[in-house]
């Protein structure tokens, strides 16, 4: 039986087709402690981690939170608000989070992860409701399980609809040696695995909301910058404001070619702009859970490093790390806009 589609609130409703043409995804891990290189991106072969990031885990911070389908393999599913599910990698080395937020009337699973085991099965464990997928951004770590879903909505960016064609080289990288901790999921082929192509069934925008039930949306708020296609989700009814790789509790991203710090800055200044309303900030590696004061501190930290007055601490690969008040971004050696 065709599934119903999703219920739109606020937005263009034309559904719009998908131009392909590939754009080089993300690779590599985000640690809180150790810091260390991540695997080289752009035209770079691949190079392996150290397992030591194993050791952190598990993660202190989980103790807290409620979790739910203890026994699956793959998945670790916590429950960090009413309605609302992290669904956390813990055994690849991004440690990613994706969440599902459900309301009486639909879902939506933002973010489908690695693509390594089936969130798809895990989302209907959690819910009977109709499910839309909305990413935080398009790098691969993030879109993995697009493809199992029927109804995407996707920024209208060509970033968005170049990487909507999949890579395997990409994916190849996450289960490099180095970057799996324990055992793969049996079923999995380590040889065909690659990120596949998925379909965006509406482009959606700024401002754009999507209904979850009477009286609860959820919005969307670009946050270029990562990625030209970032954005963050804030459920106002709830105080909780989902920032995708904007912000989370790790070394956060900036080096890639598609980053553009000035949007960076504005992004960050933006979600800045709403911390008295938030209550939850949810970042999208990690740890699922941040207090809302991280957010002007982020825009202290990134203006700071901009602005010369943090050191730099030199990695390999041609990148270097700036940590401040607990924060911290791994840049090019050399940024463009740092002083």
């Amino acid at each position: 039986m065709k599934p119903l589609p999703p219920l739109l609130c606020c937005g263009l409703m034309a559904l719009a087709s998908v131009v392909h043409a590939h754009t080089p995804a993300s690779v590599g891990a985000r640690y809180i402690v150790p810091l260390q290189p991540r695997l080289l991106a752009d035209s770079q072969p691949p190079q392996t981690i150290s397992p030591d990031w194993c050791k952190a885990l598990p993660r202190p911070e989980y103790k807290s939170l409620e979790r739910v389908l203890p026994h699956d393999p793959w998945f670790e599913v916590y429950k960090v608000a009413p309605g609302v599910f992290a669904i956390y990698e813990p055994h690849q080395a991004e440690e990613i989070i994706s969440y599902l937020i459900v309301g009486t009337k639909q879902a939506v699973l933002f973010d489908t992860g690695m693509g390594i085991a089936d969130i798809h099965k895990v989302v209907r464990q959690l819910t009977s409701r109709p499910v839309v997928v909305l990413n935080s951004h398009t790098h691969n770590d993030h879109v993995g399980g697009n493809s199992l879903f029927s109804f995407i909505y996707g920024m209208d960016t060509p970033f968005t609809r170049a990487n909507a064609k999949g890579s395997r080289d990409d994916a190849q990288a996450e289960i490099a040696p180095g970057m799996i901790c324990g055992d793969l999921p049996k079923g999995f082929n380590p040889k065909t695995y690659a990120t596949k192509p998925w379909h965006v069934s509406l482009f959606v925008h700024d401002g754009f909301k999507i209904s979850l039930g009477v009286g609860h949306d959820v919005e969307i708020i670009a946050t270029p910058g990562h990625t030209p296609d970032s954005i963050a989700l804030l459920d106002r009814a709830n105080g909780l404001l989902f920032t995708g790789d904007t912000y989370y509790p790790g070394p956060i991203w900036l080096f890639r070619p598609e980053t553009d710090l000035d949007a960076y800055v504005a992004s960050v200044k933006k979600l800045a702009a709403l911390a008295p309303q938030i209550k939850l900030v949810l970042g999208a590696h990690n740890v699922p859970v941040a207090d809302p004061s991280v957010l002007p501190k982020l825009v202290t930290a990134i203006e700071d490093v901009r602005a010369g007055k943090i050191e730099a601490k030199p990695l390999d690969g041609g990148k270097a790390s700036y940590t401040t008040t607990g924060i911290t971004f791994l840049l090019r050696a050399q940024p463009a806009g740092v002083k």
